[in-house]
């Protein structure tokens, strides 16, 4: 599948690091390093500006490495950038670390995944088919 796609940053299109990726990394594109104290959230820009077609979503999620070694994250995992959305993509970033960090230009920040997904249609009515599990919530199913 092919998206349009406008780079304004200074750096190259977000590429898949394997052939087996799923999400492709997107790279901080910033002036200045960018400073994230402990328990600390900013929205960092990429320069990126894209055009997916009907029905997909772009999905924004943590690196995990940034996040195991670093305690870095996104904190609205997984964000959502809708097919109508033309404008730049931001990420935004939160310190659950201990320490400050400062976010580089052209530091991979995040994971993009592209995703199909569906509108429904509600069908209201007064009850549901059994299952097994049933209205059984968190932790139903055990360790």
């Amino acid at each position: 599948m092919e998206v349009k796609v406008i780079n304004n940053s200074k750096h190259p299109l977000p590429r898949y690091q394997t052939d087996n990726s799923a999400g492709m990394d997107l790279c901080a594109n910033i002036d200045e390093a960018v400073l994230l104290k402990p328990l600390e959230r900013k929205l960092v820009k990429t320069g990126i500006y894209i055009e997916l077609p009907h029905g997909y979503e772009a999905q924004i999620r943590p690196r995990s490495g940034l996040a195991i070694k670093k305690g870095i994250t996104v904190l609205n995992t997984p964000g959502t950038i809708d097919s109508d959305y033309r404008g730049e993509i931001g990420v935004i970033l939160v310190n659950l670390s201990n320490e400050d960090y400062l976010v580089q230009d052209g530091e991979r920040i995040c994971q993009m995944v592209i995703a199909k997904h569906e509108h429904i249609s509600w069908e209201e009515v007064t009850t549901l088919a059994e299952t097994e599990r049933g209205a059984g919530g968190f932790g139903h199913t055990g360790k």
